[in-house]
């Protein structure tokens, strides 16, 4: 151990793993496109929310930019999002307002437009490039192609990215 912030982490590891806790080195940095927010507030057992349980625990980090925490609100207060998920408007209002407190906010410093065919998967996208994103979460991988690749990061499906995390 070289230096003083060596030893320090080796005693956080040495704590948790003498306690049996989970400890993770490296958090993954995470942006949500609207389709995973909508699915987690439509299907509570499913892996979008699985993902938001996750965050809420500080096991990954989210990041939005005000564009896409916006629009978070504007597609998950919709009448038949609210409907499907059998709630009642104020408690969609209240999920969407917990899911942006999970969130790290992006200050959108570069534009990369035009990438995608999609305005609104580019203010995903945006906000996962400015905000130094590891992966890119969507249903719709097909819409962003190889595009985040290009910007080193990786489009994952819920499913995918909560079997790496692996709980």
């Amino acid at each position: 151990m070289g230096n003083q912030g060596d030893s320090l982490l080796a005693s956080i590891i040495y704590i948790a793993k003498r306690h049996h806790l989970r400890y993770d080195i490296i958090v993954l940095r995470l942006v949500l496109d609207t389709d995973i927010i909508v699915a987690a507030m439509r299907s509570p057992e499913g892996a979008s929310s699985a993902l938001l349980k996750v965050a809420a625990n500080k096991q990954v980090l989210l990041l939005a930019s005000v564009t896409l925490a916006v629009e978070y609100q504007a597609v998950c207060t919709r009448a038949e999002h609210i409907l499907a998920a059998g709630l009642k408007a104020n408690e969609a209002w209240e999920f969407v307002q917990t899911v942006i407190s999970l969130v790290e906010p992006v200050i959108t410093h570069f534009l990369w437009r035009p990438q995608l065919n999609d305005p609104n998967d580019e203010m995903v996208l945006e906000a996962a490039v400015n905000g130094g994103a590891n992966a890119l979460i969507t249903f719709n991988k097909r819409h962003f192609g190889t595009i985040s690749s290009n910007f080193g990061i990786e489009t994952l499906t819920p499913a995918e990215i909560m079997r790496r995390i692996k709980l």
